[in-house]
């Protein structure tokens, strides 16, 4: 007779064999109930068969369950598992995913026969996690040892370097990625438009475009973002338009590119057909990011009372990207009374936001409102919120420079100082003055 395992007690659950434990987790497993599998896991304290551990994981990565991944790897260690290659690669794609790096790299190197499924993972957690330059080396050390790159590797490759906006480092994974034969590949494709166009090589981003067989929305899209980024607001319309009369249906990332355009090019009639026509003709529920772009538009424009009558009927006045918009708006046109009232729900939204302090403390630095100033800052320190330190990147000759704020160690530190300190002198010389009026008021 079938248990009923809509209605399985756990608590007393008993265990009449290790098989009969393993074909009650599978059945849990397979009937989307996970968390129930890992429950009973724990309860019981049996070691299970090497494919049941396999599933587990697999449910947890797929459905990113990551705590409840890591409970199954405890139960393993606290049981005495020694784990297959097979599971350690398992649980590494768990840790990558996760985020947590530190014990994804211990994973990793305790990997055995390393393949690339392994490498893949690695690469992909450090490029999510933005430390795309480890991403980078990672990269290269999976070369080195002779494994040959597929289409994840060079997603997240591609995403790499246009993160750092390193053309070089992207032209070489280009030509690698070509000798491979997945130049047909879209998911490869959108990544590499994608990479060119945020390395300012409109160019080659285009020409990718147009050699590329097998599109979707995403390489569309990529297209068009890409356009975007760079003001091309013409082309940004056109690639809309292409994309459409050729079948392809626009998601809202697409929308977002283009009303972001529409934005840039102060097209106010257009944006607002296009934003009316995500719902009405696509079925696409505007977000805050969408919202936000309108409130942008409106506030570029000067509209600052249609802006905000817009953000209060707005369904999701709640999302604080719309605030912040309505805050750069009446911001850049000197309205305090508004700059205060979007401040303070900016502000409300997500309090340990340390990115809102600062975006706070430079609108009341701008009027010179010190004394605001000095209280943001002040909250701030109080509530033990840090900023994370800013930091800039650049290539040259190949090399990827990082420059973190405060940091002394470059081996060029001295070099660098003595340019900078004689470009400041020309410019000062040449008749420029600094706008100081965005830092941040400092307390000695």
């Amino acid at each position: 007779m079938e248990r009923d395992y809509h209605s399985l007690d756990i608590a007393s659950f008993q265990v009449t064999s290790v098989r009969q434990l393993d074909k009650t987790l599978k059945d849990l497993s397979f009937s989307g109930r996970t968390s129930e599998a890992v429950r009973l896991l724990w309860h019981t304290g049996f070691k299970v068969e090497h494919g049941t551990y396999a599933l587990l994981l697999q449910e947890c990565i797929f459905g990113k369950q990551y705590k409840k991944g890591k409970r199954i790897h405890a139960h393993m260690v606290i049981v005495g598992y020694v784990a297959s290659e097979y599971l350690k690669t398992k649980l590494l794609i768990l840790y990558a995913k996760s985020g947590d790096l530190k014990t994804a790299r211990v994973l990793f190197n305790m990997v055995g026969g390393k393949n690339l499924i392994s490498w893949n993972a690695v690469i992909a957690g450090y490029v999510q996690k933005r430390h795309e330059e480890i991403g980078l080396t990672f990269y290269y050390k999976m070369r080195q040892n002779g494994l040959t790159p597929d289409q994840y590797t060079f997603a997240s490759v591609f995403r790499a370097c246009a993160a750092l906006a390193t053309l070089e480092h992207g032209k070489k994974a280009h030509g690698i990625m070509i000798k491979c034969n997945l130049s047909e590949n879209v998911v490869v494709n959108s990544a590499l438009i994608d990479m060119y166009f945020k390395c300012s090589n409109l160019s080659d981003g285009h020409k990718v475009f147009s050699k590329s067989l097998n599109r979707n929305v995403v390489t569309w899209t990529s297209l068009i973002s890409g356009y975007g980024q760079h003001g091309r607001v013409t082309e940004v319309l056109e690639s809309f338009h292409r994309m459409k009369d050729e079948g392809f249906r626009p998601n809202y990332v697409t929308f977002l590119a283009v009303l972001s355009a529409c934005s840039h090019g102060g097209l106010i009639d257009e944006a607002w057909d296009y934003f009316l026509s995500m719902k009405r003709d696509y079925g696409i529920q505007p977000r805050g990011q969408h919202y936000a772009a309108m409130v942008d538009l409106l506030g570029r424009a000067g509209m600052l009372q249609e802006a905000y009558e817009f953000v209060l009927e707005a369904p999701c006045k709640e999302h604080s990207v719309v605030w912040g918009a309505l805050l750069g708006a009446s911001r850049i046109h000197g309205d305090m009374d508004l700059v205060n009232h979007a401040a303070k729900q900016y502000f409300k939204l997500d309090p340990q936001n340390a990115g809102k302090y600062v975006v706070l403390s430079n609108t009341y630095a701008t009027f010179g409102f010190w004394d605001d100033v000095a209280k943001v800052r002040s909250m701030m320190r109080d509530s033990g919120i840090m900023k994370e330190p800013a930091y800039s990147r650049i290539e040259v000759q190949g090399e990827i420079h990082c420059f973190l704020m405060g940091d002394k160690s470059h081996r060029k530190y001295k070099e660098i100082c003595s340019t900078i300190i004689k470009m400041m002198c020309t410019l000062r010389d040449a008749g420029y003055v600094p706008d100081i009026s965005e830092l941040i008021h400092l307390e000695d």
